[in-house]
């Protein structure tokens, strides 16, 4: 078993203490104080994003959320992505419990804190970092916590992300197909990195213990199976589970099979590295006069097909710092001047495939420049944009089966959606 932690430190954004749990009695909290000195020290060096630490026989391991360094001493040989990934789940339930993380709630909720701690970590190994399972025998009511005398469910239940006896009138799961299209083109026109990230967002509302059954159009699973590859099989890469899905059961026959959490979560991350034709294309001009006037004439073409609509398309064009005045007329859409983002923004709530609009603005430039002076890097043109029943992948979900001893029936409900994640068409 790799090494336990022994001191979990939490810490506000000057080092002081703020809270902290010793697990195994070998550190002191003279170590947090230690830590923070080393993590001055690491700044401005090229590791200094480094989440690990290591000085005199003890392994610090942190990440920083708002205003609060939360914190791991180890002295031991110690699994740091685990514990890294440990932190990252008391974050996610202290912002169940606390709506926000940071110094002033947890100060209001020290109790609450401590209770978190010690029921998350036991002598130094994580325990349970679900917070739906935690807030069944940790409660908080105006800063108080009531502890029930039983333990909840999901610890005597193999199934530790679900509770027993939930219970519905209607059975229902929503399953959301999400892709965020990451793009960089540069100034001559040429893509330079493309890839697409893939998320099926679950939302379930089911009685019992359900066994769902899920299948998509994965080539290697319709090989797995001995079916033809009908239609288009996709080749999906870097596939995350979460902790619900039978793994074992997957890597033999490809089979997505899980009891689902209650409520919302991501079943599964995906990505595809296949080079993606830009779904939405930009091309812009700018001419400057006599170095007062500037004028920009923008085109925005779709290259998608016709049946399919973009909708909140919002195009970021970068100005000069010192521009004012704008005159801009578009053919579809509206666009309004950013100056707090040095930017002229183009929304168009509407954009059908296969079609091209057009922008025209004009900007007064009052500062004088000397004719030597170097020009200015622009900035990138930013687009953003979502896109429905419409997947890049062309991932499709083929079958979502909801099992039940008691045998009532589910309603699933699957929807597809395309947006940009980091979708950049550089100007020079």
């Amino acid at each position: 078993m790799a090494g336990a932690a022994s001191a979990l430190f939490l810490l506000d954004i000057k080092g002081r203490v703020l809270v902290w749990r010793d697990y195994r009695g070998d550190v002191t909290a003279a170590q947090a104080e230690r830590f923070f000195t080393k993590l001055i020290e690491k700044e401005g060096d090229s590791e200094s994003n480094e989440p690990v630490v290591y000085d005199n026989g003890v392994t610090y391991m942190f990440v920083q959320h708002s205003n609060v360094y939360l914190m791991i001493a180890s002295r031991q040989n110690c699994n740091a992505a685990s514990l890294l990934f440990f932190l990252h789940r008391v974050v996610d339930v202290f912002k169940h419990y606390f709506e926000v993380l940071e110094e002033e709630s947890l100060r209001d909720n020290f109790v609450v804190v401590y209770e978190l701690l010690d029921e998350m970590m036991d002598f130094g190994y994580p325990q349970y970092t679900e917070a739906r399972i935690l807030s069944e025998f940790i409660k908080t009511d105006a800063y108080r916590m009531e502890v029930t005398q039983r333990p909840p469910m999901a610890v005597t239940n193999a199934v530790s992300w679900r509770s027993e006896g939930l219970q519905f009138k209607k059975n229902e799961v929503f399953l959301d197909v999400v892709e965020s299209v990451n793009i960089l083109v540069n100034s001559n026109g040429q893509i330079v990195r493309s890839d697409v990230v893939g998320a099926l967002k679950m939302r379930t509302y089911l009685s019992g213990m359900p066994e769902c059954k899920l299948g998509l159009n994965d080539r290697v699973l319709l090989e797995a199976q001995g079916r033809a590859t009908k239609g288009k099989a996709i080749d999906l890469e870097d596939i995350k589970f979460h902790q619900c899905v039978r793994l074992a059961r997957f890597e033999n026959d490809r089979t997505i099979s899980f009891i689902p959490p209650d409520g919302a979560f991501d079943l599964m991350t995906y990505r595809l590295s296949t080079q993606v034709k830009p779904l939405i294309w930009v091309e812009a001009q700018i001419e400057r006069h006599s170095r007062s006037r500037v004028e920009m004439l923008v085109k925005a073409r779709s290259q998608f097909k016709e049946r399919s609509t973009a909708t909140n398309v919002e195009i970021e064009l970068p100005v000069p710092t010192d521009a004012s005045n704008p005159t801009v007329r578009t053919s579809l859409g509206s666009a309004a001047y950013a100056p707090e983002k040095d930017a002229l923004v183009w929304k168009i709530k509407s954009f059908p495939g296969n079609k091209e609009y057009m922008l025209r603005a004009e900007f007064h430039l009052p500062s004088i420049t000397a004719e030597e002076a170097t020009p200015e890097r622009k900035a990138p043109i930013r687009v953003k944009f979502e896109i429905p029943y419409f997947t890049v992948s062309g991932i499709q979900v083929r079958y979502l089966k909801v099992i039940e001893k008691s045998g009532y029936q589910a309603l699933p409900w699957v929807r597809y959606i395309t947006m940009a994640g980091e979708y950049e068409l550089r100007l020079m």
